[in-house]
C-alpha cells in the first residue's frame, strides 16, 4: 500500500513537471512568435517609410521641374519636351500651379501629393506700411490700441532711428524688460524676429501671423553682377499681397472679405491665375474691390514652398518633404534649395528645419 502510494505520488509530481513544463515551452514560444511578429511589422513599416520617402523626393522634383519651366523657361524656348509629350503652346496655362488642387500622381509602387505656396501671398513685414501691418492683425480678436501698438513697434523695429512713434517701443522699452535687449533698428531677418517686437506675443504669432509675413525678398543671381559688387543685390519685392497666390486665411484678413467671396476667388484661381486686377473686380463687385486693391497686387515671388507627401499602395505610412526653394534662371541650376524640412510619420513628425545653400 506504502510502495503504491509513493508510486501514485511520483507520478502526480512528474505530471504536474511536464505541465509546468508545457506551460512555459508555450509561453516561450508565444513571445517568440510575437516578437518576430512585431520584427515582421517594424521592418515592414520601415520600408513603406522609406519607399513613401523616395516617392515623396520624386514629387519634390517633379515640382520644382514644374516651377522651372513654368517661371524660368518660356513656352516658346521651352526645348526639353518629355517624350510623348507635345510643345507647350503660349495660351496654355502652366500644369502645375500655386495654391491649386494638383491632383495625386502614380509613381512605382504609390503616389505622390504635391502642394505648392509663394511667398507673394503673404505681407512682406520689411516692406508693409502701417495700413497694410494694421489690416495684416485683423481676425487675431484684438483692440484697436493692441493693433496700434503692434503696428508702430513693428515699424520702430524695422526703421534706422531710436525715436519711437506714438505706440511704438524702442531701446527705452525693451531695455526695460526683465531680460533686455536693443531694439534691432533693421529690417528682420525672419519672421520668427516679430517675437522680440512688443506686443507681439506667442499666441498671437503661432496662432496664424507666422503664416500670414515673410521676410524673403527677390534677388538678383547674374553672375556679372556678382563680380561686379562681390555681393548679391537684393531687389525689393512689392509690399502687395499677391491675389494668385494668398491663402484663404490671408484673403480672409483684406477689407470687407468674406467667406463667399473667399471661395468664389479660390474657385477661379482653379481655373486660372488671374491677369488683371480688374478680373478681381468681377469677382468680388466693385465696393469691395476698392476696399482691397491698396493691398493687393499680382507680382509673384521667386520664392514657394513645395509640401509633397508620398504613400506606398496597401500602406497607411506617409512620408513626405517640405522644402522652401528659390526659382531663379540666373542661378546655375534654376533654383536653390533655402529650407529643407523631412516630414515624418504622423504620429512622430518632429523634424526640425535645416537650412541649406
Amino acid at each position: 500500500m506504502l510502495v503504491s502510494y509513493k508510486l501514485r505520488c511520483e507520478k502526480g509530481i512528474a505530471l504536474f513537471l511536464v505541465l509546468w513544463v508545457l506551460t512555459l515551452l508555450s509561453v516561450i514560444v508565444g513571445e517568440f512568435c510575437y516578437s518576430m511578429r512585431t520584427e515582421v511589422n517594424i521592418t515592414r513599416n520601415f520600408k513603406d517609410q522609406t519607399e513613401a520617402y523616395y516617392i515623396a523626393l520624386a514629387g519634390l522634383n517633379r515640382a520644382i521641374g514644374e516651377l522651372i519651366r513654368n517661371t524660368v523657361i518660356s513656352p516658346k524656348t521651352q526645348e526639353d519636351v518629355l517624350p510623348g509629350e507635345e510643345k507647350e503652346t503660349e495660351a496654355e496655362v502652366p500644369r502645375w500651379r500655386i495654391n491649386t488642387d494638383i491632383p495625386p500622381v502614380s509613381f512605382g509602387n504609390g503616389q505622390f501629393e504635391v502642394t505648392i505656396g509663394n511667398e507673394s501671398g503673404k505681407v512682406n513685414v520689411n516692406q508693409a506700411s502701417r495700413g497694410m501691418l494694421i489690416m495684416l492683425l485683423k481676425g487675431f480678436d484684438l483692440d484697436p490700441e493692441e493693433e496700434d501698438v503692434i503696428a508702430d513697434s513693428i515699424l520702430d523695429w524695422r526703421d534706422p532711428n531710436n525715436l519711437h512713434r506714438v505706440n511704438g517701443a524702442e531701446d527705452d522699452y525693451y531695455q526695460s524688460l526683465p531680460e533686455p535687449y536693443e531694439c534691432k533698428d533693421g529690417d528682420l531677418d525672419t519672421v520668427e524676429e516679430l517675437l522680440m517686437v512688443r506686443g507681439v506675443t506667442p499666441e498671437i504669432f503661432y496662432g496664424g501671423l507666422k503664416d500670414r509675413v515673410t521676410t524673403y525678398q527677390s534677388k538678383t543671381s547674374s553672375k556679372k553682377l556678382r563680380r561686379r559688387t562681390k555681393t548679391r543685390r537684393s531687389t525689393k519685392i512689392s509690399s502687395k499681397i499677391s491675389i494668385n497666390a494668398a491663402s484663404r486665411e490671408m484673403l480672409l484678413a483684406l477689407p470687407l472679405m468674406t467667406d463667399d467671396l473667399v471661395q468664389e476667388i479660390i474657385d477661379y484661381r482653379q481655373e486660372a491665375d488671374f491677369v488683371s486686377l480688374t478680373d478681381v473686380a468681377s469677382v468680388v463687385g466693385p465696393g469691395v474691390y476698392q476696399a482691397i486693391v491698396p493691398f493687393i497686387g499680382l507680382e509673384i515671388s521667386p520664392y514657394y514652398t513645395v509640401v509633397s507627401e508620398g504613400r506606398v499602395e496597401g500602406s497607411r505610412i506617409r512620408r513626405g518633404v517640405e522644402v522652401f526653394v528659390e526659382i531663379d534662371k540666373g542661378l546655375k541650376k534654376g533654383y536653390r534649395v533655402v529650407q529643407w524640412r523631412d516630414r515624418l510619420p504622423r504620429a512622430a513628425e518632429k523634424s526640425p528645419a535645416r537650412d541649406a545653400d
